[in-house]
């Protein structure tokens, strides 16, 4: 009777997890939500609670607290069950006054803008340099951080780029019709050094269709037709170390392909496109602009008065 009443309840709470992730479109956020609710779950699980109430999610919140979570991470999974509760009281599945409760628990408070990581010129060769490139998996890996730190690319972009991706616009080569966040289409300018590593990584394994990044196992041999965005995370880790940068995410690649633009003279908007920010202002959190009073940009405007 109880292994009946535990399936149930799985089964139930799939069936709310399912309502939420239907309830969105972007594969992004279906994946965060994905995760948080699979978190939830799991601690839920752990020991007896009261239900799903605004004292079980507070609990929850605490216990994100103590994780030593970022503000950030918390509003996110916060905002999953947030979502899980208006989903259930919808469907009938929770009473309203509860999911009610619920969405007055209070989440994390985002403290200013976290502007992120990046690298300097000399830390983001030294990245680029750690792959063991005499190795087929090293080839491939130098490749990857190339693209995340030549063109910005998201992780979940450089697991999705195709060879009829690369193309020749205007006499150079370039990431052409590049789906990213939110469904936004983008073309991306590629250095001759980024398609340098790519031609490294994919001639010697004869690979020219379909998914430039490919899995590769431990005897150099391909495994697969594409590569998981998870593994483009997992193996920068220990390239980072080996630069002495540890800690650094593919996400502050992109920061730092944005920052060595701007520090070589890039336009803000140019930058804007190559990363396909929707707002400049989303750049220019990336690039941790600030004004500057001293040198200012509308001292050059050479107009006259007349006295």
């Amino acid at each position: 009777m109880n292994d009946l009443i535990v399936v149930e309840k799985i089964a139930q709470w799939q069936k709310l997890k399912t309502l939420v992730l239907d309830s969105v479109s972007s594969p992004i956020t279906k994946r965060v939500y994905n995760m948080a609710l699979d978190e939830f779950y799991l601690w839920f699980q752990q020991e007896p609670r009261p239900g799903f109430t605004k004292a079980t999610v507070s609990a929850w919140r605490v216990s994100l607290e103590a994780r030593g979570l970022g503000s950030s991470s918390i509003i996110i999974r916060m905002s999953a069950i947030r979502k899980l509760a208006a989903e259930a009281a919808d469907n009938g599945l929770l009473a309203p006054e509860l999911a009610a409760g619920i969405s007055r628990v209070k989440s994390a408070k985002s403290v200013g803008i976290r502007v992120g990581n990046w690298l300097s010129v000399r830390q983001a060769q030294s990245l680029l340099n750690a792959p063991d490139v005499t190795t087929t998996r090293g080839l491939r890996d130098r490749a990857i951080l190339a693209v995340l730190l030549g063109c910005g690319l998201r992780r979940s972009e450089v697991a999705a780029l195709t060879f009829a991706h690369v193309q020749q616009r205007d006499g150079r080569w370039c990431i052409v019709d590049l789906v990213g966040k939110h469904g936004r289409v983008r073309t991306a300018p590629m250095p001759t050094w980024v398609k340098v590593a790519i031609d490294a990584w994919t001639s010697p394994i004869g690979v020219v269709a379909g998914h430039v990044f490919r899995p590769v196992n431990r005897a150099g041999s391909i495994t697969g037709e594409r590569l998981g965005e998870k593994v483009v995370w997992q193996l920068l880790k220990p390239y980072a170390e080996a630069a002495d940068v540890p800690g650094i995410a593919p996400h502050d690649c992109r920061r730092t392909c944005a920052k060595l633009c701007r520090a070589a003279g890039g336009e803000l908007e140019q930058i804007q496109l190559l990363l396909g920010h929707a707002s400049v202002q989303t750049t220019e959190r990336y690039l941790g602009t600030k004004q500057d009073l001293v040198h200012a940009p509308n001292d050059a405007i050479r107009l006259k008065v007349a006295v």
